[in-house]
């Protein structure tokens, strides 16, 4: 037997305002929560899951109840977030078997579960980046980890540590023993460190494919082009005969596209959306459920979450918009600089270079705006902002 143990009991700063009023492991991509995207991942390779919550924990439980995939589900409190080993600490009741260690709110594929579950003893991810100097970098003797370093100045390898274990129950021990670190966290890593320096083996399991560590506003984009880079058209919902589908587009059941849209896959209308008539959605696009998108609006790659509202004359771009948004008419996004330098957006106070080229805004939930307001490209509204007619916003507003 293999169980899982998800950690998603973080509120995720770097993702204000989208974490205001839910957790990171649930925000969306491609449609379902990046939480349920992981738990996917582990589907076939896991007979049990635990998930440790924390912030906002009521939202994970009522979102993926008391069971996945048709395997259990038990949740722990991480009532005080204080770094992973803490959080997989809380779980050493619940697990007296081999068990994986996986955060909630990355992009993985099965594969690479696969690989970890079917590895002996103790195992970790590892994958070769360019610059690993943002990493734990991983140091080996053959496949056997030696070492791991957080963000090294000078890495001694190209081998970034992703973050996703496999442990036998004996690692426990070492997770307790754990000391806090110069954050103020109790780290894996240590805990990792101190079973090596102990005489265990721990595996390393290389892997060259897809793996997204979902931080930031944009990287929620990237997910969500990634997820929906295979997406296969599914009509289950209404189409009125003078709409024009191109290309893959998920329609779910519940849900309408009006005379006069033209929607360009990938793209998901989720159950309860109604677009057009006369609406243009195209990119990597996710409307969500009951979101309304209406005449003269314009999505291009952008997430709209569940009931917000851009009904007329507004153009939404390379934008993630939270729950309960309202556009006023005439709504304008930026999302090119003049000077065609990538986008930078704030976060946690300091300037952070996106490196996408077009970026747009990102809402919090409950915002509105009002008719003919322009949003400058990287601006961030937080939860319950409003805009006045005519108004022109080119710094964050995070009330």
């Amino acid at each position: 037997m293999t169980v899982a143990v998800v950690v998603a009991a973080g509120q995720g700063t770097r993702m204000r305002p989208l974490t205001e009023r839910r957790p990171k492991p649930l925000l969306p991509a491609a449609g379902r929560s990046l939480l349920e995207h992981v738990l996917d991942a582990c589907a076939d390779h896991v007979d049990r899951y635990v998930i440790v919550v924390g912030y906002e924990g009521e939202q994970v439980r009522e979102t993926i109840g008391d069971a996945y995939a048709d395997s259990p589900v038990e949740y722990v409190t991480q009532a005080e977030q204080l770094g992973t080993a803490h959080a997989v600490e809380q779980a050493a009741e619940y697990v007296d078997e081999r068990f994986l260690v996986l955060n909630g709110d990355v992009v993985i594929e099965p594969e690479l579960v696969a690989d970890l579950a079917e590895s002996e003893g103790s195992a970790m991810a590892v994958k070769p980046v360019d610059d690993p100097r943002n990493y734990g970098v991983v140091s080996l003797d053959g496949t056997r980890v030696t070492d791991v370093v957080e963000k090294p100045a000078d890495p001694p390898t190209d081998l970034a540590n992703l973050g996703i274990y496999a442990f036998e129950p004996d690692a426990f021990a070492h997770i307790e023993a754990t000391e806090l670190s110069e954050r103020g966290e109790y780290e894996i890593t240590e805990s990792l460190q101190r079973y090596i320096d102990a005489g265990g083996d721990v595996t390393a399991v290389e892997y060259d494919g897809p793996w997204l560590d979902v931080g930031r506003p944009w990287e929620l984009l990237a997910a969500n082009e990634h997820l929906l880079a295979d997406l296969a058209g599914d009509v289950q919902g209404t189409v009125e005969p003078r709409a024009t589908l191109d290309g893959p587009v998920v329609v779910e059941e519940g849900a309408r596209v009006r005379n006069g849209a033209y929607i360009e896959g990938p793209v998901v209308v989720q159950a309860g959306a109604d677009v057009g008539p006369n609406a243009y959605v195209r990119g990597a696009s996710v409307i969500g459920p009951d979101v309304r998108v209406g005449n003269a609006v314009e999505v291009k790659n952008s997430i709209l979450m569940a009931d917000t509202a851009c009904g007329h004359l507004s153009y939404v771009g390379d934008s993630v918009l939270g729950a309960d948004v309202n556009f006023g008419a005439g709504t304008t996004v930026a999302n090119l600089r003049h000077d065609d330098e990538t986008i930078r957006v704030r976060v946690k106070g300091e300037s952070v270079d996106t490196g996408r080229r077009k970026f747009g805004v990102v809402v919090g939930d409950g915002t509105k705006t009002g008719i003919d307001t322009s949003l400058n490209a990287g601006v961030k509204l937080g939860a319950g902002t409003r805009t006045t007619p005519n108004e022109t916003v080119t710094r964050d507003r995070m009330e």
